[in-house]
C-alpha cells in the first residue's frame, strides 16, 4: 500500500530469514576486516622484516609499512566501483562471494611474504601486491554488504540492520587485535619477528573459506524489477548523481578519520608519543573494541526512532570539540589509554552505527552499490587510510600535537554537512 501511494515499485524485502541474512553479511564482513586489520596491529613486526632499516631514522621502516597500508586504501575506490557494479548488475550476493575469495587469497599472500633479508626488494613488492588485492576486496565488500544489509531490513529497522556493518567489522578487528595480543604475550620477540606475525594472515585465509560457505545460503535482496531492468553502466552513478556522490564524501570524511584513529591507530599513537608498552596498548585496544561493538545496535535503534541526523551531529560536534583534549590526555598509562579510547567509541557510534543506512538512503537501487562504493572508498582512502601515516609523519617531523587538530577540523567540516542533511530515517526505501 505504501508503495502504491508513493508511486514506488517496491518488492517485499527478503526478510523471511533475517537472522540468516545478518549472519551471511556479518560473518563474511568480519572475516574481511579481520584480514585487513591484522596488518595494522602487526605493523611494527612487518616493518622490521619486510623493509630495510633506515640508517639514521628508526621510524623509516614503520613509515614504509603505513605507506603500504595507505596504498591498499587507494585500491578501495576501484573495488567499490567494480564490485559495486557487479552487485548492481549481477546481484548483491554475487559481489559478496567474489570479495571474500579475493580477501582470502590476499591474506595468504601477506602471510607468505618473504623477508627483506631473504628476497631483497621483492619482499616489499609482494607485500604491496597483497595489499592492493586486499584494498580491492574491502572496497567492494563495503559497497555490497552495506546495500545487502539495508535492503534486508524490514520497515523501521534499517538503522538496526545497518549497525551490524560495524558490529561485524569490529568483531573482525577485535579478533585480529586479540590474536595479535596473544601472540605478543606468548611468543618471544625473536619468534614473533621470524614467524609469529605470519600466523594471523594464514588463519585469515582459512576463515575466508568459512565466510564463503555461509554466504552461499544468503537470499538476494535486489528486487525482481531491478533484475529485469537494463544493467547500469560502470560510471552511471557518478554521471547521473554527482550531488549524491559529493554528499557521501562529506558524510564520510570526519567519520573515517575518527574511526581509523580511534579503532586502529591509537595503540601505535600511544606507543610513539607516550612510550606505553606495546602489549598494554594492544590490550587497551582490544577491550575498547569489545565495548564499541556492544554500542552499535543501540545507536542503530536510536536512529530508527529519533532519526539519523541527531546521531551524526552528536558524533561530528563531539569529535570536533573533544579530539584535541582527549588525545592530549594520553600518557604512559594503560588506564588512561583505555578511558580515552572508550570515550571516543561512544562519540564514534553516532556515525558508525548508521553509516550504512545513511549511505543506502542517498542513492536509488539501480546504482546503489556502485554509487555508495566509489565515493565512500575514495574518501576513506584520502582521510582514513592515511591517518596512521599522517600521525606518524607528524611525530617524525616533531609536531605530533598537530594530529589531534587535523582530526578535529575534518569532523567539524562533516558536521556542517550533517546540519543540511535531509532526514531519511522514516521514509520508505526504494527497492
Amino acid at each position: 500500500m505504501v508503495a502504491i501511494m508513493t508511486g514506488m515499485h517496491v518488492d517485499s524485502p527478503p526478510t523471511r530469514r533475517p537472522v540468516r541474512q545478518l549472519l551471511a553479511a556479518s560473518v563474511g564482513n568480519a572475516v574481511e576486516w579481520y584480514d585487513w586489520y591484522a596488518y595494522t596491529f602487526l605493523a611494527t613486526y612487518i616493518a622490521d622484516q619486510v623493509f630495510p632499516k633506515g640508517a639514521d631514522n628508526s621510524l623509516v621502516p614503520l613509515l614504509s609499512t603505513f605507506a603500504v597500508f595507505a596504498v591498499g586504501f587507494f585500491m578501495r575506490p576501484v573495488g567499490g566501483l567494480l564490485m559495486g557494479a557487479i552487485a548492481d548488475r549481477r546481484g548483491r550476493r554475487a559481489a559478496l562471494t567474489v570479495t571474500i575469495l579475493l580477501m582470502g587469497g590476499s591474506s595468504l599472500l601477506v602471510g607468505l611474504t618473504p623477508t627483506y633479508a631473504a628476497a631483497g626488494v621483492l619482499a616489499p613488492v609482494v607485500l604491496v601486491a597483497a595489499r592492493l588485492l586486499q584494498g580491492l576486496s574491502v572496497g567492494g565488500e563495503f559497497a555490497a554488504s552495506t546495500t545487502f544489509l539495508v535492503e534486508s531490513a524490514g520497515p523501521g529497522r534499517r538503522g538496526l540492520f545497518s549497525s551490524f556493518q560495524y558490529v561485524s567489522t569490529t568483531i573482525g578487528q577485535l579478533v585480529a587485535s586479540g590474536v595479535a595480543t596473544v601472540l605478543v604475550d606468548t611468543l618471544s620477540e625473536d619468534r614473533m619477528n621470524s614467524w609469529g606475525w605470519r600466523v594471523p594472515f594464514v588463519l585469515g585465509a582459512v576463515l575466508s573459506l568459512v565466510g564463503f560457505w555461509i554466504r552461499q545460503g544468503a537470499e538476494e535482496t535486489r528486487s525482481a524489477e531491478q533484475r529485469r531492468a537494463p544493467r547500469p553502466g560502470l560510471f552511471e552513478a557518478l554521471r547521473r548523481h554527482p550531488r549524491e556522490s559529493l554528499l557521501i564524501c562529506g558524510i564520510t570524511a570526519g567519520g573515517t578519520i575518527a574511526y581509523y584513529t580511534w579503532t586502529s591507530y591509537l595503540p601505535t599513537y600511544a606507543e610513539l608519543n607516550t612510550g606505553l608498552d606495546k602489549s598494554d596498548a594492544l590490550l587497551a585496544g582490544t577491550l575498547s573494541l569489545a565495548f564499541f561493538a556492544l554500542l552499535q545496535p543501540l545507536g542503530g535503534m536510536l536512529s530508527d526512532r529519533y532519526g539519523r541526523r541527531p546521531l551524526l551531529l552528536f558524533f561530528g560536534v563531539g569529535f570536533a570539540l573533544l579530539s584535541v583534549p582527549l588525545l592530549h590526555t594520553l600518557r604512559d598509562s594503560f588506564a588512561v589509554l583505555l578511558l580515552v579510547q572508550c570515550a571516543g567509541m561512544v562519540l564514534l557510534t553516532g556515525f558508525t552505527s548508521i553509516s550504512a543506512a545513511v549511505n543506502a538512503e542517498v542513492f536509488p537501487p539501480r546504482v546503489r552499490a556502485a554509487g555508495i562504493g566509489f565515493p565512500y572508498s575514495l574518501t576513506v582512502a584520502l582521510f582514513g587510510g592515511t591517518a596512521p601515516y599522517v600521525g606518524t609523519l607528524f611525530k617524525d617531523l616533531g609536531h605530533s600535537g598537530l594530529f589531534p587538530w587535523y582530526v578535529a577540523v575534518l569532523c567539524l567540516l562533516s558536521s556542517l554537512v550533517y546540519l543540511r542533511l535531509p532526514e531519511t530515517a522514516h521514509k520508505e526505501l526504494e527497492r
